[in-house]
Parts: structure tokens; sequence; C-alpha cells
């Protein structure tokens, strides 16, 4: 072991630990270090920790944030790796999302034994969802689907599904993809449809602002397109305060310099949604998210969610 590893920081889950992996390697072959130059720590999340509630009734995002970056503020560990639909929008002084892995597939995948759609399953089906998001636009196409509070990792979630606690469930397809696991997919949820969750399908870095010696070494592995749908994606989240209390969905999507944005805000019963979409210059990414947040939430109105 070298004397100063790069400490990578992140969540328990098999998911979180294949992302810093990933992580890892990308580091390891852009830098022709060894396996040794690394250390990965796992560090125990309040998300993590609380498995009986759903994550908008005890705090939302951060939850599975918190622990990782004062672990990072007080030098514990150089980098956290983080699934950035997870990060919130704003974060603590000193610390800055510095770097993005090239994103995964974005979708939703449907898995269920009992039908190959979310369409297809019978009238009154439990699905099981801990996704506020999800729930709503379930309840969107098929109001008569009975959505259940879901919690747990993956596994936990694939293995609920097995024992027939549910008719069908929804996990994001880059996490499946990720853990090898994209056999187990039923069907895919389009996009045009289905809108995934800001950030789904990318993996981001956060490191302390100002060191250098770091933020040189991501530098190698970012992907500066991911990047940019990201900073439109979470522009338009910060002007609706988005958490997990709020059914919100959004995609920038790049098409050379061209970035095209949707969002949608719904009310968790899924009985109203407002869409809107903008395109421009990818270099306006921020701009142009942040001004389709701000026409949803005219649209909207103040009320719109108190009333759900």
């Amino acid at each position: 072991m070298q004397s100063n590893p790069l400490r990578i920081g992140t969540r328990g889950s098999q998911l979180a630990l294949a992302q810093a992996n990933e992580t890892r390697d990308r580091l390891m072959a852009a830098h022709g270090l060894s396996e040794d130059a690394f250390e990965i720590v796992v560090i125990k999340t309040s998300g993590d920790k609380i498995q009986d509630r759903p994550l908008s009734e005890v705090g939302g995002k951060g939850l599975f944030t918190k622990e990782i970056e004062e672990a990072l503020l007080d030098g514990r560990i150089d980098i956290a790796v983080h699934s950035s639909k997870d990060m919130p929008t704003v974060l603590p002084d000193g610390l800055a999302l510095t770097a993005f892995l090239p994103r995964e597939d974005v979708r939703d995948a449907f898995l269920s034994p009992k039908a190959k759609t979310l369409t297809d399953l019978k009238q009154g089906a439990v699905v099981g969802s801990s996704s506020l998001r999800r729930q709503a636009m379930i309840k969107r196409i098929r109001p008569d689907i009975e959505v259940v509070m879901y919690r747990g990792n993956l596994q936990t979630r694939m293995r609920k599904l097995a024992e027939g606690a549910v008719d069908a469930t929804l996990l994001a397809a880059a996490g499946l993809r990720r853990l090898g696991l994209e056999g187990e997919i039923t069907s895919l949820l389009e996009t045009d449809d289905f809108l995934p969750a800001v950030g789904q399908g990318a993996i981001c870095i956060e490191s302390r602002v100002g060191d250098t010696a770091t933020l040189e070494k991501l530098a190698a592995i970012h992907d500066q397109a991911t990047q940019v749908r990201l900073d439109a994606e979470r522009a338009f989240l910060a002007v609706l305060d988005g958490s997990c209390r709020t059914p919100i969905g959004g995609l920038a999507t790049l098409d050379g310099d061209t970035l095209q944005f949707k969002g949608i805000v719904l009310k968790p019963d899924g009985s109203e949604a407002h869409e809107a979409t903008a395109s421009g210059l990818a270099a306006d990414a921020i701009r142009i998210g942040r001004s389709v947040g701000e026409d949803l939430k005219a649209r909207m109105g103040p009320g719109f969610l108190a009333e759900a």
C-alpha cells in the first residue's frame, strides 16, 4: 500500500460500491496507477439506516449524502462518489461536484413476473416504489393501480418482488446494468411517457473546493457532455426547490451543440401534471433548465402541491 492512497468515500450498497469501483478503475486507467493507490471507504448514511419510512418524511435527498460530505469536509476521505439523483441542489460550503462519469441509460425499468409492461398489469395490481415521482407517474398512467412504499437497496426490492410482496416494481435501468442485472428487466419505460429523475443514470464525484491535486486527477475521467446535461437538470430542480417530497421529472439531451430539456411536475396522486420544454445552445444549459423550472412554477401556482 502506498503512503497516501486516494480515499474514495461511498455508501455500502452493492450498487454504490460498483460505482466507487468504476471511478477507481477509470482513475487507474487514466493515470497508470495500481489498485493500491486507492482506498475505498464505506460510510453508512442516515438514508441507509432508516428503512421503515418514506424518505420524504425524514429529510429527503440529503440523507444519502450528509455523513459522506462530513467525512469529505474533515479530511477523512478525498473524494465522494454519488448517484447524481441523490444529490441536493445546494451543497455544503467548501464542496463541489467536480467530475461526472459518462451517463448510463436514463430510463426506468419495469420488473414484473406477471405482466410485460406497466399498462399490461391487471386491474388493481400492487406496485412497490419509494419514489414519489414514480408513484405519481404510475398513477397518472394507471389510476387503478395501488402503489405501496417500498424501501431497501436494489437487491432487497428485487427479493420482495420475487417473494410476491408486490406485482411489479420500477428501478433505474442504470443501476441494474451496473450490477450486471439487465436480464432482470421486463421492459423499459421510454422517456417520452415516463420522465426520469433529475440526474438519473449519472455518477458524480464530489471533492473539496481548492484541492487542486485531486481536481487534476479527476479531470482525466470527467465527461463534459454529462455535466452539461446535469447543469440544466439541476438548475431546473433548484428553481422548484425539488426534494424527495416533490414528484418531479426532468431530462436534458444533447445533439451536437444543441440542448433540449423537458420537465414535469405532478401531484402525488398523478391526477394533475404540468410539462414544459425548452431548447438552446449547450453553453446556456443552466439558463435553459432554470427557464423550464420557472415556467412550471408559474403554471402550477402556489397551492398545487399543497392541494394534493
